[in-house]
């Protein structure tokens, strides 16, 4: 299961990279083209999908590496217990925060399914899915940095 999980990992921080790279190529593109006064109108239309993308797996990305925006001044002022028992609730904030987007996530891309892109022919579910997909990947790494966090060997050291 963790070999499985290491691939799903390096897969995504390599779409994650190479997704950020094209959009600013295409919106670079794009933006010449429209200058020169032949629009790539269907380069907004990718470059919304993959944008999509990038929020909510680039998030899981940061997420998994521990590189989200924090405060750990304040965090590092209190004892190991109680640093560890706010990260805790902290965690299960954002377990809570992740099941509803799933939930919610789930029904708006079925919803958008009819919905189409017009420069692409395709539905705007590609874009959508990332709701639901990015925050179960999410789940999934809290859950595990959760797990750690209570660990026997990790309870008295601090984190």
């Amino acid at each position: 299961m963790r070999k499985i999980y290491g691939i799903v990992c390096k897969i995504e921080e390599f779409f994650v990279k190479y997704a950020l790279v094209t959009v600013a190529v295409l919106i670079f593109v794009s933006a010449i083209a429209r200058s020169i006064r032949e629009p790539l109108n269907w380069a907004t239309d990718v470059s919304l999908i993959l944008f999509a993308w990038i929020i909510f797996l680039g998030a899981d990305v940061a997420l998994r590496h521990g590189e989200l925006v924090n405060v750990d001044i304040i965090i590092n002022k209190f004892t190991p217990n109680v640093k560890k028992s706010i990260l805790l609730l902290w965690n299960v904030l954002i377990i809570g925060l992740l099941i509803i987007m799933i939930r919610f996530g789930i029904p708006l891309a079925i919803e958008s399914v009819d919905r189409i892109f017009n420069t692409l022919g395709i539905s705007y579910s590609w874009a959508t899915i990332s709701v639901p997909t990015g925050s179960l990947l999410m789940l999934i790494t809290i859950c595990i940095k959760t797990y750690n966090l209570l660990r026997p060997e990790k309870m008295s050291g601090g984190s």
